[in-house]
């Protein structure tokens, strides 16, 4: 009985970790004590605004992380569905401008639920720090998942940012 429960837990263990993938960057630690920015994550989703939901969650992923980020507002500005790179390039302008030590941004590469009768969700991003001044990235991860077909996107998402964003070291 009990080598039976060991391979069902086994066997569940190996499925969900097959549901996700992270890279695992290696690096410095970066001190969470200075002025942190977070800006537009580019958006190469099909889905509209992707990159905007993403930044909303990953505010609260990074004060889990005792981050509380300078947050770029482009409302003024350019339409969100401008050139991704000049509105990335644009808001770093505005971080130099801040006088932020490092900056995350990134981008969205799948938002969306698969077609299908199941329609699971699926995520896939990337963050990266950058040092304004220099604009040198100092730290990148990625990571996607596909999530449960009674999963919603923003748990998918949630959990698919939390799990990149955990791999950022701090000190």
């Amino acid at each position: 009985m009990n080598i039976t429960r060991l391979l069902v837990a086994s066997v569940a263990t190996v499925l969900l970790a097959g549901c996700s993938s992270f890279t695992r960057p290696s690096g410095e630690a970066l001190p969470k004590d200075v002025r942190w920015g977070l800006v537009p994550l580019a958006n190469y989703a099909q889905a509209p605004m992707a990159g905007d939901r993403a930044a909303q969650i990953l505010v609260s992923v990074l004060g889990e992380r005792g981050i509380r980020p300078q947050v770029y507002d482009d409302s003024q500005g350019g339409n969100p569905s401008d050139d991704e790179k000049a509105r990335q390039r644009a808001a770093l302008d505005w971080a130099r401008q801040q006088n932020l030590q490092y900056v995350l941004t990134g981008s969205v590469d799948e938002w969306q639920y698969k077609n299908g009768l199941d329609g699971e969700p699926a995520v896939g991003v990337t963050l990266q720090v950058i040092e304004p001044a220099s604009g040198r990235v100092v730290w990148s991860n990625s990571g996607a998942r596909s999530g449960w077909s009674r999963e919603s996107l923003a748990a998918t998402a949630q959990k698919v940012l939390r799990g990149t964003a955990q791999e950022l070291q701090l000190r």
